[in-house]
């Protein structure tokens, strides 16, 4: 029997939970609680009817943890190079759950969406909500960041990746703490020290943090989630304000959920397959 193809375009925490939820599915069954697989004629061993989930990487992180199911990196260059594949390996469901920041894969994926007939689903963890006692600055791009920075304070603590702090280049009035995951891609400010490190960060080390760097003003991108969101506490609780960079929009007519079990219940409702479990 032909095993449904799902591609994942991952690399987030979510695209991770949903590849588990999908290949969590028992070949002997529709899943944890499920229903039993149907026999094969004679009553023999039950047909399998495991998905098949392949999860789509860029590339950039060099050493990514392992997945569950396959895996392929390099990405993809355009919408006609995600199409032809969508075709040529048979995919029955796209789901994007690339970083709310990928704004060119996500338009990749729903033109190649469009193009191919794939049906095309887009998994975004909540964005955060400013609350009580914030002081947030959010705008539009990283340009923008720059640009209302030199006002808010002079030495920064810069959160916004690695291809992020080269809108940051040119300012030389403030100093800047650049927390990456990997060494960011130049140019980068003149004055500044790199932190290269991975969460999740609790509120009391990003206190100490701020503390140990006397820092007076924090610069993010609104990604959500909550491996990363002690920071804005630190900040709220030591009365700084924090330059947020909004999220791009997921392209028009996308349909969207921040749940990996509704995604995984979406693929099932498009490959006739049972997909529950715990990631």
């Amino acid at each position: 029997m032909n095993q449904p193809h799902v591609l994942i375009l991952g690399g987030t925490t979510e695209a991770r939970q949903l590849a588990s939820l999908l290949s969590a599915e028992d070949a002997r069954g529709g899943g944890p609680g499920g229903p039993p697989a149907p026999r094969a004629p004679g009553g023999s061993a039950p047909v399998p009817h495991r998905l098949r989930v392949t999860t789509s990487l860029a590339g950039r992180t060099a050493n990514p943890a392992p997945l569950p199911g396959e895996l392929r990196t390099g990405g993809f260059p355009d919408a006609g190079g995600l199409s032809r594949w969508l075709t040529e390996h048979r995919v029955a469901a796209l789901v994007d759950a690339t970083h709310p920041f990928a704004a060119r894969i996500s338009r990749h994926a729903a033109r190649a969406s469009a193009r191919s007939g794939v049906p095309l689903l887009a998994l975004r963890r909540p964005g955060w909500s400013a609350g009580p006692g914030d002081d947030w600055h959010v705008v539009g791009s990283p340009e923008q960041a720059a640009a209302v920075l030199p006002g808010l304070g002079r030495r920064a603590f810069l959160t916004v990746g690695r291809t992020g702090a080269a809108a940051f280049a040119h300012l030389d009035s403030v100093w800047f703490l650049i927390r990456t995951l990997e060494a960011p891609e130049p140019p980068v400010p003149p004055r500044a020290e790199v932190l290269l490190d991975r969460g999740p960060f609790t509120v009391e080390a990003e206190r100490g943090l701020l503390q140990r760097y006397a820092i007076d003003v924090l610069v993010t991108k609104d990604s959500g989630g909550a491996a990363t969101a002690a920071k804005l506490t630190a900040a709220r609780e030591a009365g700084l304000p924090a330059v947020v960079i909004g999220r791009p929009p997921v392209p028009g007519g996308v349909t969207v959920t921040s749940s990996p079990q509704e995604a995984a219940d979406w693929v099932r409702a498009r490959t006739g397959r049972r997909c529950t479990g715990s990631a």
